[in-house]
């Protein structure tokens, strides 16, 4: 007897089909889309740090922040700040709840020493210990005269008594914590031999010390920078996760305009010769360097007060990959310009410019800010002046890069409103300054940036304050173009066996 065709869909089989299909399609799909860039946005408003924002008859000039997170607790965040106006001192800000508030902790004045604190750093060990390290000023030059250091063990509501690491004329101290090793920091500064009113008389040096007893003795400073470098200034150090030291600086090279004040104070043309960025490299602590010249064609921007120089700004991601960065005038206007060290490599790669303005815009875009996030990301903050052609108004810009600096997402602004660049210490001279610094903090998710801010400051109050804004990241979604072709064609494959089963299905049950 002939069988007929069961009449009776097989359901299972039918939908298996179907889903086939349906999973193959959204594959293609997906190899597809465009949506497969990085999105960064601001949270909220920009926001005050220092609690004389919110006071008028106030007029400190808070700048040069460092900001720091506690690796114990990481809610506990720490900002330092010099303040140059109406009097010399440091400031030490705290928040416990990831900067929705701040507390401002007092900096202990060592005994026989005047009350002028300056050119303070921050930082936070491997297990939750805060540093901070300031120099005390003397006489009527306000000259340094000791590099002091203190500690807080409760995320700085509190501080120890200073311990004295140097004696006199130490200049630009920065700090940096091991992020491995508890109770070891690093400080590095530029070491003077003598200093005139508004410049080096003699040689300088960048000097490091280190302590591996959280901070309660340190080692005999030891030079970094060579003596053929006598001009060597700003130092900038990080430690790397293999416990290695590096301090970058600016060697100024045949700049006697800058390094012994022949400009007088006065602002004008900067100094028209090449200066070098410098790499130091220690594997031991600090006893031997090696040093690796990052450029040597930087074309300085403006003149400026040598005690007062920018710093460039370094980092070291987890695979031992150095970035550099520092701002330049090589295409006729001031410029971010990153470089790069692959591991294991002896040369830098060629600069790669930062900010995305038209070249030549005759705006600035300067001093930069380096952060690194544990899964590779680099953030860059910079002042930037893109919206005003006087180039004079500031905003602050954070970019990103999610291949280690070949590449960056499109500007963000993060102030919330623009400042004027010609308020702070030195502007009656034409040397209008706004710290040393911008401070970034970067994780997985997120970056949080502070800067100094002068919307609540007038020419003659020179009044400056600390502004932060946080920035959430979602990074792409990490597909090469040779993921996307096997992603599109293994859809293709799929959604096609899907049609076939489906087609094998509906004939037999129709023959």
């Amino acid at each position: 007897m002939r069988e007929h065709a069961d009449p009776r869909p097989a359901w299972p089989a039918l939908l298996l089909g179907l889903l086939l299909v349906l999973l193959g399609a959204g594959a293609v799909i997906a190899s597809t889309s465009d949506d497969d860039g990085p999105t960064l946005r601001v949270v909220g408003e920009d926001a005050a740090v220092n609690l004389s924002a919110r006071v008028d008859e106030n007029i400190d000039a808070h700048n040069s922040p460092t900001l720091v997170r506690n690796p114990e607790r990481p809610e506990n965040l720490a900002v330092s700040s010099r303040i140059d106006t109406p009097f010399f001192s440091c400031g030490l800000h705290v928040s416990f709840d990831a900067g929705a508030h701040w507390s401002q902790t007092p900096i202990p004045a060592p005994k026989g020493e005047e009350a002028k604190c300056f050119d303070p750093d921050v930082a936070f060990g491997a297990d939750g210990t805060l540093y901070y390290s300031y120099v005390t000023l003397k006489g009527d030059n306000n000259d340094p005269n000791v590099l002091w250091v203190v500690t807080s063990r409760d995320g700085g509501r509190t501080l120890s008594a200073p311990v004295r690491v140097s004696g006199p004329l130490a200049f630009q101290v920065r700090l940096a914590a091991d992020p491995a090793r508890a109770g070891r920091v690093h400080l590095s500064w530029m070491q003077s031999s003598d200093v005139g009113t508004l410049g080096f008389d003699g040689p300088g040096r960048i000097m490091s010390a280190r302590s591996d007893d959280g901070a309660t003795t340190w080692s005999r400073p030891a030079p970094v920078s060579p003596p053929g470098r006598p001009r060597a200034v700003a130092p900038a150090p990080v430690v790397g996760r293999d416990g290695a030291l590096y301090v970058l600086y600016v060697d100024l090279r045949g700049d006697r305009l800058d390094y012994e004040g022949v400009h007088r104070g006065r602002g004008g043309e900067p100094y028209a010769g090449r200066i070098s960025l410098v790499l130091a490299r220690s594997g031991d602590g600090g006893a031997r360097w090696e040093e690796s010249v990052v450029d040597d064609r930087l074309t300085p921007i403006e003149r400026f007060l040598v005690f007062l120089a920018d710093p460039p700004s370094v980092a070291v991601d987890a695979d031992g990959r150095v970035y550099a960065a520092m701002h330049d005038d090589r295409l006729g206007d001031p410029d971010v310009w990153l470089w790069t060290r692959a591991p294991g490599a002896s040369r830098w790669e060629a600069p790669r410019r930062v900010n995305d303005t038209r070249r030549g815009d005759a705006t600035a875009q300067y001093l930069p800010a380096l952060a690194m996030a544990p899964d590779g990301r680099l953030d860059v903050l910079y002042y930037d002046r893109r919206a005003d052609r006087r180039n004079v108004l500031n905003e602050v810009s954070l970019q990103s890069s999610f291949d280690h600096g070949r590449t960056f997402t499109p500007s963000l602004l993060l102030s919330g409103a623009n400042f004027d660049a010609r308020i702070g210490f030195g502007a009656k001279e034409g040397l209008p300054d706004l710290g040393s610094r911008l401070a970034l903090i970067s994780d997985d998710h997120a970056a949080l940036g502070v800067w100094t801010d002068t919307r609540g400051g007038t020419p003659a109050t020179q009044k400056q304050n600390l502004f932060q804004a946080i920035v959430t990241v979602t990074p792409p979604d990490g597909l090469s173009d040779a993921m996307r072709w096997v992603l599109r064609l293994g859809g293709l494959a799929v959604a096609l066996a899907g049609v076939v089963l489906v087609g094998f299905l509906l004939r037999r049950r129709t023959g």
